[in-house]
């Protein structure tokens, strides 16, 4: 099996604001680190470094475009689940970094 570009990318962690469900919290039961993500409002939290200029998720490590890796890569919110490889959301955020189209 080939290796995912997500690897080598970073794209998506480096472009994109990431808000998801109170519930998705450690705190309320579910994965997401409590000390990762910061509250928007009563119901919406945002991964830590995704809502502001520039965004980089603090859950990702490496160098955007050479190798990359998620601190929390199981626990992730459902927004980081649901944007995949080669997906339109994946074209957008590596057209916007200069990073070249998958084959």
């Amino acid at each position: 099996m080939a290796e995912s570009a997500c690897t080598s990318c970073g794209a998506c962690c480096a472009c994109f604001r990431v808000e998801f469900s109170v519930y998705e919290m450690a705190f309320a039961g579910g994965t997401v680190p409590d000390d990762l993500a910061d509250e928007v409002n009563g119901n919406t939290w945002r991964m830590q470094g995704t809502g502001s200029v520039p965004i980089r998720c603090t859950a990702l490590t490496g160098t955007v475009g050479e190798q990359v890796g998620c601190r929390i890569y199981p626990l992730r919110p459902a927004p980081c689940h649901e944007l995949v490889e080669g997906s339109e959301g994946c074209r957008r955020a590596r057209a916007k970094l200069g990073l070249p189209a998958l084959e």
